[in-house]
């Protein structure tokens, strides 16, 4: 598949939003290698950053803000940017495109959406094929590729525990899946069906569930099995997904991450 294919599908799915834009790698400076990300000083630079901003943001004294729960929201803001362009691109473009850690780069900012940047590589055209077929595909690719050795790191670097982390994982893909249905109404379907088929499969298994409220309605939304530790910071609160979240206000609230993600 040529990575024009992918591309087409990749500027469906940015224009969804911010976090379904990759863009086009060009070989460009100021870019870095998403091995970079697997560095441990590099990822708690990332971090440090992140906690600088919360606490100039909303005037908190450092000690409010526990570097293992910034560590935690980072980790989720990045994994949003990992999953969601390749999930939107199978949706809204028919293309799934296949991204292993050598097909990444990324730039740092000071906040907001992380950008990232793809060379075309490998893709799997998926319009017609099943859900499971394009969930299994969406797994082995971004989910056990770019994704599971970022979490290694931050596992390892913050001592956080894989149930959060993978339900970091999970609460991204389910967020994506419901901005999509948001977006455009045939999305709704497509995208909650193949996210189902993601939760079925290991490293996602038991991270949450996807309810589906309104049975008129094709949206899924998902109340996970753990909780992003956002709540530990003062005025944090609790996310739509979280195990902390009564279910009827997770539904009926349908967010994910949004708040969070714009954070980081």
């Amino acid at each position: 598949m040529s990575s024009a294919t992918a591309g087409s599908a990749l500027a469906a799915a940015g224009a969804v939003g911010p976090y379904f834009a990759w863009d086009a790698w060009a070989g460009e400076t100021g870019w870095r290698p998403f091995a970079d990300l697997l560095d441990g000083d590099v990822a708690g630079s990332r971090v440090a950053g992140a906690r600088s901003t919360l606490v100039t943001t909303y005037r908190l004294s450092e000690d409010a803000v526990p570097v293992r729960v910034v560590a935690s929201i980072t980790f989720l803001g990045i994994v949003s940017r990992l999953v969601s362009p390749p999930l939107g691109a199978a949706v809204a473009g028919g293309v799934l495109p296949l991204a292993g850690r050598d097909d990444l780069w990324w730039r740092p900012v000071p906040s907001g959406p992380l950008p990232v940047a793809y060379r075309g590589g490998q893709a799997l055209p998926c319009g017609g094929l099943d859900a499971r077929t394009v969930a299994e595909a969406l797994v082995r690719s971004a989910v056990a590729g770019p994704v599971s050795d970022l979490l290694a790191v931050f596992r390892d670097r913050f001592r956080l525990s894989p149930q959060v982390l993978w339900g970091n994982v999970a609460s991204a893909l389910a967020g994506a899946a419901g901005v999509l249905a948001g977006a455009d109404r045939p999305y709704a379907e497509r995208a909650g069906a193949i996210v189902e088929h993601a939760f079925a499969q290991p490293p996602l298994a038991g991270t949450g569930t996807l309810v589906q409220p309104d049975p008129a309605r094709a949206r899924r939304f998902l109340v996970r099995r753990s909780c992003c530790l956002y709540y530990r910071i003062p005025g944090g609160g609790t996310c739509a997904d979280c195990v902390l979240t009564p279910g009827g206000r997770a539904a009926a609230r349908g967010g994910g991450q949004a708040a969070v993600r714009e954070l980081t």
